[in-house]
């Protein structure tokens, strides 16, 4: 099975200062879905300020996530903006786990799929480091706010 011919829920968040992916991967991609992997992170970091970069689909504004997100201030969403997806560093993962474990992959089973994914992440982590901007701050700022420059680089400290 192409991966590209299904589609499971995946959701990931990347630990900007490891470099360490937490992921669940669901038969659907619903605010349900997206509100458990929500919980699972926050349980992830009991005492710590999360904010937690997201795109604009509408699972993320979902009332029931605005709702359990207003009774857990410590969580805070951020929204890129739109052709801005290069801005969420996990977007940068997603494409290294495409590369490197799924696109030439063959997946007979969704569960098949799943347990390739599970191993990557599984692997990564136990080698992550963190994501650097190879650009400085005020050259993404521009890149960002400015329509014509959308695109900007990121890379990992190691070889993954």
């Amino acid at each position: 099975m192409n991966p590209a011919s299904i589609d499971p829920g995946r959701f990931e968040a990347l630990e900007a200062a490891t470099g360490r992916v937490t992921d669940a991967c669901t038969e659907r991609h619903r605010h349900q879905e997206f509100l458990a992997f929500l919980k699972q992170v926050a349980a992830a970091y009991p005492r710590r300020q999360l904010h937690v970069v997201v795109d604009n689909y509408a699972t993320h504004k979902h009332p029931a996530v605005r709702a359990w997100l207003a009774g857990h201030r410590r969580v805070r969403l951020h929204f890129t903006p739109t052709s801005g997806s290069w801005l969420n560093l996990v977007e940068v993962f997603l494409s290294i786990i495409t590369r490197q474990a799924l696109r030439r992959g063959s997946f007979p089973t969704v569960a098949d799929l799943i347990a390739a994914i599970e191993r990557f992440i599984a692997a990564w982590n136990d080698r992550c480091t963190p994501f650097t901007w190879t650009k400085d701050p005020d050259t993404i700022i521009a890149k960002a706010t400015n329509p014509r420059h959308r695109k900007t680089q990121t890379t990992s400290d190691a070889e993954h």
